[in-house]
């Protein structure tokens, strides 16, 4: 088994995306999916990154970053909102499984987003606990109507770079890894059509950020 606890925060982003792009290129190695991997990974973990990410059934994490058993600890709910949960998983995936990466992963024609936009835009109102998710995506879709963005790609933007902020505005956790260099928070739009993987926002890592939606 690889030891990826070593990885540094640079490193573990850039092993998440060579595997979009080999899942882009439709030329994926299906890493560490066997039975030696699974027997590997029985007696404890290593994961290199925490990918909280959007429940959308196309989101599938192990297969657009074509990582395998014992890479990724993923956390996933619609709208990738967040609640006390949300924040202990992944405070638990970075300080005691020591993960360099954090990724906040968003996708184009979210209905979450989609939703909340049709709430404060139109005032239509959802039932049950969907109308918790469209309170918890509000501030981002306010915050994105406040500066002008009305394109779809610019609202999910958005939206990650708030669940960004947030994360590392509640988890003091978090904001420690971050400041000591120990762990970094990257903000990931996916596009359905291609594939693709682009880069929003980054706390912790000195990277460039995409200006494309």
């Amino acid at each position: 088994m690889t030891d990826t606890s070593t990885l540094t925060t640079a490193e573990a982003f850039k092993m998440l995306l060579a595997g979009n792009q080999r899942f882009v290129s439709g030329a994926p190695e299906h890493p560490n999916q066997d039975a030696a991997r699974r027997a590997e990974t029985a007696p404890v973990q290593h994961p290199f990154a925490v990918l909280f990410g959007c429940s959308d059934s196309r989101l599938a994490a192990e297969i657009i970053f074509d990582r395998g058993i014992g890479d990724l600890f993923v956390v996933r709910t619609a709208g990738h909102v967040t609640g006390p949960e949300v924040l202990g998983s992944i405070e638990y995936g970075a300080s005691v499984l020591d993960c360099p990466l954090v990724v906040v992963l968003g996708h184009d024609s979210c209905g979450a987003v989609a939703a909340t936009r049709a709430a404060v835009e139109d005032g239509v109102a959802a039932t049950g606990y969907v109308r918790d998710v469209i309170e918890r995506v509000t501030p981002s879709v306010l915050a994105a109507r406040a500066a002008g963005l009305t394109q779809d790609g610019d609202v999910i933007a958005e939206h990650v770079r708030h669940t960004v902020d947030l994360l590392l505005d509640r988890s003091r956790v978090l904001a420690e890894k971050v400041e000591a260099g120990r762990t970094a928070v990257v903000g990931l739009s996916y596009r359905l059509t291609d594939g693709s993987a682009q880069l929003v926002t980054a706390r912790g890592l000195d990277v460039p950020v995409s200006s494309a939606p």
